[in-house]
């Protein structure tokens, strides 16, 4: 059952067992770029948003969701991911970071939800810091993990290059022709990369991949997910252009980044330009883990979150 309300909220009641038991859901947004949302909503307390990467959905949260006991969690699927519309549209106007983020803003002020902490990572660290910057008032604090402004050109030099080659691949008809709407191709793609990028003592569940093939391997599915890169959201396309703001125009929302170890795209020494950036942020060092935040150090992640909210 879903009826319409103020600001372009369709809600609805789901009863699932996908983690056991009785699960409540909120539904759609509907009011931004024509573009519905699939999210979330859990528990009550001090708000928290949590934004997913690629190649992932909002389940990514599952392990970081538990530990925010006394919280209000939000846990959309960006544009073009997991349950959420997936139009064909202009990638730069409709699939870029500030697009993204008028999505997450709107439901934010829809659901009422007071000055959130916005944990993001991979794509979704690019979308929390758009939102902080278009919308401060409307964010308390940020948790955010690689990738963070100022990579700059280092991302050009030979080694980072190896690692960086799908951004390019994604921008190609090529990648829609040999994946989009292939299951076994989309399965085989993203199992190298939930692989590659992880640490060295964590391995995606299969059932967890299962999942994901099923919601980037129908047709058009695919293509959506990669027009992040096709709006040259990348790391890669915003190199070049990347400059740090003049010290009164940095970042004001205050910002913990975690760093993970090894993480293959984002090596440690690329932190050592935070200070240019942000005018309150403090880093911390993750041992032992990789790119997969809120699956390879829930806790981490979700300890950072608690001290924002409070």
């Amino acid at each position: 059952m879903f009826k319409i309300e103020d600001h372009g909220i369709k809600r609805g009641v789901r009863i699932g067992s996908r983690t056991g038991g009785r699960i409540v859901w909120e539904v759609r947004l509907a009011a931004v770029d024509g573009f519905e949302l699939a999210y979330d909503q859990r528990g009550s307390g001090p708000a928290v948003v949590l934004l997913h990467g690629w190649p992932g959905d909002r389940t990514d949260f599952r392990e970081v969701v538990p530990r925010l006991s006394g919280c209000e969690v939000l846990v959309p699927d960006l544009r073009g991911f997991g349950e959420s519309d997936k139009h064909r549209a202009d990638p730069t106007t409709q699939y870029d970071a500030r697009a993204q983020a008028r999505s997450v803003a709107a439901l934010i002020t829809s659901l009422s939800l007071e000055r959130p902490v916005v944990f993001g990572y991979d794509i979704g660290s690019r979308i929390a810091l758009a939102l902080a910057q278009a919308r401060p008032e409307l964010v308390q604090a940020l948790v955010i993990t690689p990738p963070v402004p100022g990579v700059g050109t280092r991302v050009f030099s030979q080694g980072p290059m190896r690692e960086f080659w799908y951004q390019a691949f994604h921008r190609l008809p090529l990648a829609e022709e040999l994946i989009d709407g292939n299951p076994e191709a989309v399965r085989a793609y993203l199992r190298h990369f939930w692989s590659h990028w992880s640490g060295p003592d964590f391995e995606l569940a299969d059932t967890d991949l299962d999942h994901l093939v099923s919601v980037y391997s129908p047709p058009g599915a695919f293509t959506a997910s990669v027009n992040w890169y096709r709006a040259g959201a990348g790391t890669t396309a915003r190199a070049l252009t990347e400059k740090a703001p003049a010290p009164a125009d940095r970042l004001a929302t205050p910002t913990t980044v975690l760093w993970p170890e090894f993480d293959p795209l984002f090596p440690r020494d690329w932190s050592d330009r935070l200070a240019e950036f942000f005018s309150d942020v403090r880093l911390r060092l993750v041992d032992g883990v990789g790119h997969f935040a809120p699956l390879e150090y829930p806790d981490v992640v979700a300890q950072e979150i608690l001290a924002a909210v409070t």
